[in-house]
């Protein structure tokens, strides 16, 4: 009879291996005292690691979902888009995988976590163009974006994307149902970069800085002219216009002014001014401040 610990050779081990089946070769390691471990271990050569493996519950796919909707309905956003994102995990290429990407957009979205829902929505696109969800997918990538514009003061890049994003939206999916409300913001966020661009433009025009002024008005009219700040772009290009000595554009560009917007105060503003100088409003139809107007209809 044996006593103390069971402890083989490496011969013994390899006459083992050829003298009885692996499976009982393998039930008298495992069985045997724990002291032998130490030797055994002298002889893999991984034994400097230690594994742990780790097997994941098998969950039906509609459990995960249904856990992920109940998170949401407990406000629990952030928590709701890790259940939705454990679908792209355990059930990859699957419709539970797409159902759970566009779910957790709008997880994070709700949750305030923008930029996770930008790269979540866009990932969605990214993958399934052509699905019915694509449109509001990417809806909710603009409104991210457009959730996070800050005042006129600041830099506006998220209003340039937004813009980007939901002109994107209309161009692509142009029969959605989120259409008129990305037109709508499209609107809002060019009024915003706009009025960044005449804050700007004031701030040159009082350091009477009058071409980098005149720059950033043209700006304005060329790219933004339906927006609310085009009348006072126009007075104040003619006042930069003055400033520089070129009264022509000065004039012409107060004419516009008057033809587009008569009864506002700019007018009004712009007329005095060039009448202290001995100046009228008169157009030139060679100017770009003509041209640019005539060429959107607004003259």
């Amino acid at each position: 009879m044996m006593t103390g610990s069971l402890i083989l050779t490496p011969s013994q081990i390899s006459r083992a291996v050829w003298s009885v089946p692996s499976r009982l070769l393998l039930a008298a390691v495992l069985l045997s005292p724990l002291a032998a471990c130490s030797t055994l271990d002298s002889l893999n050569i991984f034994s400097g690691e230690k594994y742990e493996t780790k097997l994941l519950p098998d969950i039906p796919a509609e459990d995960i979902y249904d856990q992920g909707l109940a998170r949401l309905r407990k406000g629990d956003h952030s928590g709701a888009a890790t259940k939705f994102g454990e679908l792209d995990k355990q059930y990859p290429f699957s419709q539970w995988s797409r159902k759970g990407l566009l779910m957790s957009t709008f997880a994070h979205y709700e949750g305030g976590q923008y930029d996770d829902a930008i790269a979540d929505g866009n990932r969605y696109v990214g993958l399934y163009p052509s699905t019915e969800e694509a449109a509001y997918a990417l809806y909710l990538v603009g409104m991210s974006e457009y959730n996070q514009v800050p005042d006129i003061s600041r830099d506006q890049e998220r209003a340039e994307k937004a813009l980007q994003t939901f002109t994107s939206l209309i161009e692509r999916y142009p029969k959605s149902e989120y259409v008129g409300d990305a037109k709508y913001k499209i609107q809002v966020a060019r009024d915003q970069v706009a009025g960044k661009e005449m804050a700007i433009g004031r701030y040159y025009l009082k350091k009477k800085n009058y071409t980098a002024a005149v720059n950033r008005f043209r700006e304005v009219l060329s790219k933004y002219q339906t927006t609310r700040h085009a009348e006072e772009a126009l007075y104040r290009l003619t006042e930069a216009y003055l400033g520089l000595g070129i009264a022509p554009e000065a004039q012409t560009a107060a004419a516009v002014l008057g033809h587009n917007y008569p009864d506002g105060q700019w007018y009004q503003d712009a007329y005095k001014l060039l009448k202290g100088g001995g100046l009228a409003p008169n157009e030139d139809s060679g100017s770009w401040i003509s041209k640019t107007f005539k060429r959107v209809g607004l003259g």
